[in-house]
C-alpha cells in the first residue's frame, strides 16, 4: 500500500473533486470537517455520496468525517452508507478509545485514519494506537487545532518550523505509527505556492521516517511524490543489502562495500524496496 501524497478536497466544492482524482495524488481526501462551513454540510454530503460510487475504483478514497462528539457526525455516518471507501479520516482522535467508538458505529469494516494531535487530551493517548492497529491505514497528525485549543500565537517559528510543544506532538504521532506498524502520514504544507518549502518540509518528513504527506492544493502533488519515491541510488543501495543479508541468512552483520551492516541496515534496505514497489531479489 503506497501512501506518499493524500489530496484534501472541500465536500462542498464537487467541481474539483474530478480535478483532483487526476492530480497524481495516492489518496484523495473528501472532507466534510473544516473545509466546509456549517450551513454547507448538507451539500457535502450530498455531494460525496453522489460522487464515490462512481469514481472508488480508481483513486484510493477517504472522507473526513466531523468528531465524534460533534452533533454532525451521526449525520455524516448516515449518508456514508453503501459506500465503499478506502479509509475514514477521523479528526480530534483521542486515542484507541476514539478509534474503537468510529468501529463500533458503522455498518461495515473501514480502515480509519486518525488525526492524532488535535486536543491536548490527545497526546497523552497517543501511544495508545498500538492496540487499536487492525482498524488503521495509518496515523497522522496537525498542529492548527492544538495551537488553538492552546491559545498559542502559532505554532510555527519564523522560518516556518514548529516550535518545541507542537515538534514534540509530531513525534509522538511518528513513534506512535512504528509501534503500531502503520504509516506515519506528515502533516500539510499550508503555504501552496512555497514549492521550494514545501520540498524542504516533506524531505525532513521522510528523513525522520514519514512515508508519506497529506497536501491541500494539487500543485503540492508531484513534489511530494518526487520527495517520499526512493531515487535510483537508494533503490540500488537498498537491493544490494537485501541481497547480501539474503545470501549470508544466519549472520547478524555483513561487509558491503568497505562498511559493517547489521541487521537494522537491512530493515531500511526493505522499507526503501517496499516503498518503491519491488521486492528483494
Amino acid at each position: 500500500m503506497r501512501l506518499r501524497s493524500l489530496l484534501f478536497v472541500p465536500g462542498d466544492r464537487p467541481e474539483r473533486f474530478e480535478k483532483a482524482l487526476t492530480s497524481g495524488a495516492d489518496a484523495v481526501i473528501l472532507d466534510l470537517e473544516d473545509s466546509v462551513a456549517p450551513a454547507n454540510k448538507p451539500k457535502a454530503r450530498d455531494s460525496v455520496h453522489e460522487f464515490v460510487p462512481r469514481h472508488a475504483g480508481e483513486t484510493k478514497l477517504l472522507i473526513r468525517i466531523n468528531p465524534l462528539a460533534s452533533p454532525e457526525f451521526e449525520e455524516d455516518l448516515a449518508a456514508l452508507s453503501g459506500l465503499h471507501l478506502f479509509a475514514l479520516m477521523l479528526p480530534k482522535a483521542e486515542g484507541a478509545a476514539s478509534v474503537r467508538k468510529l468501529a463500533s458505529a458503522l455498518a461495515s469494516a473501514i480502515p480509519i485514519l486518525p488525526i492524532a494531535t488535535e486536543t491536548p487530551s490527545a497526546i497523552f493517548e497517543i501511544g495508545s494506537y498500538r492496540e487499536v492497529s487492525a482498524y488503521l491505514c495509518g496515523l497522522t497528525w496537525g498542529a492548527e487545532d492544538l495551537s488553538a485549543a492552546m491559545g498559542a500565537a502559532t505554532a510555527r517559528r519564523t522560518d516556518g518550523r514548529y516550535t518545541p510543544p507542537y515538534e514534540l506532538a509530531r513525534s509522538l504521532t511518528l513513534f506512535a505509527a512504528q509501534a503500531a506498524a502503520v504509516p506515519a502520514i506528515e502533516t500539510v504544507y499550508p503555504d501552496f505556492r512555497d514549492l521550494n518549502g514545501l520540498r524542504a518540509y516533506a524531505g525532513r518528513g521522510r528523513r525522520d521516517g514519514f512515508s508519506g504527506m497529506m497536501a491541500i492544493h494539487p500543485s503540492q502533488v508531484e513534489a511530494i511524490n518526487q520527495t517520499f519515491t526512493p531515487d535510483a541510488s537508494e533503490i540500488a543501495w537498498a537491493e544490494k543489502v537485501a541481497a547480501a543479508f539474503a545470501a549470508n541468512p544466519d549472520a547478524g552483520a555483513i561487509q558491503l562495500e568497505g562498511r559493517m551492516l547489521d541487521l537494522p541496515h537491512l530493515k531500511l534496505a526493505l522499507r526503501i524496496l517496499a516503498s518503491a514497489g519491488r521486492l528483494p531479489n
